[in-house]
C-alpha cells in the first residue's frame, strides 16, 4: 500500500502521524511510505533520518496525497489538506465530525474514506486510540489552568497547590473518565482540593478507592453544580459521548455564580465542549474571557508536548495502520471490529450513527 504522512498545519501543531520505527517496518513490509517535507520537524525527526528509515520524502502536500491511498495524520484536515483529497483516499485521523460539521460534511462531499481514531472502539467499549491523547489531555488541563490562575494572566493570582499557612485553590473536574482521572492525579499531586462530578456511580466509586478518599465524588447533576461552582478556582471539562456532540452541563447564567478571574479548561471542546461558552482556542492565543471567567479552549493540547504526545500516540496507532496497509480496508475490518468502529464516513455515506446525528445527515451502516 501506498501510506502519506503530510505534515500537520493546525496552529501550532507539531505532532506527526508516523514516526521512523514506524516507516522502518512499513517499508520492510513492502509498503510505500511518502513523508511530506518537515513532516517530523517539530520533535526533532528530520527528512534524513525519516529517509533512513525507508521513508520518501515529498515536497508537498499535492504530490504526497497525488501517490498516497492511506494518509494517516493527526489532526482533521484543514483546507490546505482538503484540497488534495478525493474518493481514492482511505483518511485515518483524529476527525472530531461532530465538533466541525462542516468539514464533515465536506469530507462526505469529497466521498473519502474517513476512519477516526476517537471511534475505535474495543469490545469492553473502551477507546484505544483516544486514550493516549486523553491521558496527556487530563493532565495537561491542571497546568494550563495553574497558567491562566496568574495574576498577569488575568486569573486570581492563586497558587493552587497552596503554602503553608495558605489554602490550596480548589478544583472541579466533570467526567471522572480517563481525562478527568488523571486531571485529578496532577491536581492532587499539586496538593489542590479536588472534586470529581459523575453520572456514573460505580465510577465515582472506582475514584473514592484510587484515590483512598482524597477526593470529593459527588453526582453530576444541576444542584450539585451550582453548589461548587462558587467555591471552583479551576474547572475542568472532561466529558465524552463516543462520536457525539459533549452536552452542555454548565450553562451560561451560572458562570455568574463563579467568581471573577476564575478559570474553565475544557477538554471537551473537541467534540463542541460541556461548557455552553466555549469556544475554539489555539495554542497561539489559547484563552479568553466570558463572564469574568477566563476559558482555555484549546483544540490540540497534547501538541503543547508534541513529543511525548507523539510517540504516545503512535504507540497505538501503528498497530492499526500496519493492519490497513497489509490487509486493505475490507480485510482489515473483517479481521478487527474495533478498528470497523472507527469508520465515520465512507464514499459519500455516513457511517456513524452519533456522528450522523450530530451532522444531521442520513445514518448508512457500511457496505464494503
Amino acid at each position: 500500500m501506498k501510506i502519506g504522512v503530510p505534515k500537520e498545519i493546525k496552529d501550532n501543531e507539531r505532532r506527526v502521524g508516523l514516526v521512523t520505527d514506524n516507516v522502518r517496518e512499513l517499508t520492510s513490509l513492502g509498503h510505500e511510505v511518502f513523508v511530506e517535507t518537515q513532516a517530523g520537524s517539530g520533535i526533532g525527526i528530520t527528512d534524513d533520518v525519516f529517509e533512513k528509515a525507508g521513508g520518501k520524502i515529498v515536497s508537498d502536500k499535492k504530490s504526497l496525497y497525488g501517490q498516497a491511498d492511506l494518509i494517516v495524520k493527526v489532526k482533521e484536515p484543514l483546507d490546505a489538506d482538503m484540497e488534495y483529497l478525493n474518493e481514492r483516499h482511505i483518511l485515518f485521523s483524529y476527525l472530531h465530525l461532530a465538533a466541525i460539521p462542516e468539514t464533515g460534511k465536506a469530507l462526505l462531499k469529497k466521498g473519502i474514506t474517513g476512519i477516526a481514531y476517537e471511534t475505535v472502539q474495543l469490545a469492553d467499549r473502551s477507546l484505544p486510540l483516544l486514550l493516549p491523547m486523553s491521558e496527556i489531555a487530563g493532565r495537561m488541563s491542571v497546568f494550563l489552568g495553574v497558567n491562566s490562575s496568574r495574576s498577569d494572566a488575568g486569573g486570581k493570582g492563586l497558587l493552587l497547590s497552596g503554602v503553608p499557612g495558605v489554602a490550596p485553590g480548589r478544583i472541579a473536574i466533570l467526567g471522572g473518565g480517563v481525562v478527568g482521572t488523571n486531571a485529578a492525579k496532577v491536581a492532587l499531586g499539586l496538593g489542590a482540593r479536588v472534586t470529581v462530578l459523575d453520572v456514573n456511580l460505580a465510577r465515582l466509586a472506582y475514584l473514592d478507592d484510587i484515590f483512598q478518599g482524597r477526593v470529593t465524588t459527588l453526582m453530576s447533576n444541576q444542584t450539585n453544580l451550582e453548589k461548587i461552582l462558587p467555591e471552583t478556582d479551576l474547572l475542568i471539562g472532561g466529558v465524552l459521548i463516543v462520536g457525539a456532540a459533549a452536552p452542555k452541563l454548565v450553562k451560561t447564567h451560572q458562570l455568574k455564580l463563579m467568581e471573577k478571574g476564575s478559570v474553565i479548561v475544557d477538554v471537551a471542546v473537541d467534540q463542541g465542549g460541556c461548557i455552553e461558552t466555549t469556544r475554539p482556542t489555539s495554542i497561539s492565543e489559547p484563552t479568553y474571557v466570558q463572564e469574568g471567567v477566563i476559558h482555555c479552549c484549546i483544540t490540540n493540547i497534547p501538541a503543547t508536548v508534541a513529543r511525548t504526545s507523539t510517540y504516545s500516540l503512535t504507540n497505538a496507532t501503528f498497530p492499526y495502520v500496519r493492519h490497513l496497509a497489509q490487509n486493505g480496508l475490507k480485510g482489515a475490518f473483517e479481521k478487527n471490529p474495533a478498528l470497523a468502529l472507527g469508520l465515520n464516513i465512507y464514499r459519500g455515506s455516513c457511517t456513524h450513527p452519533e456522528v450522523a446525528t450530530s451532522l444531521g445527515v442520513k445514518y448508512d451502516r457500511p457496505q464494503i
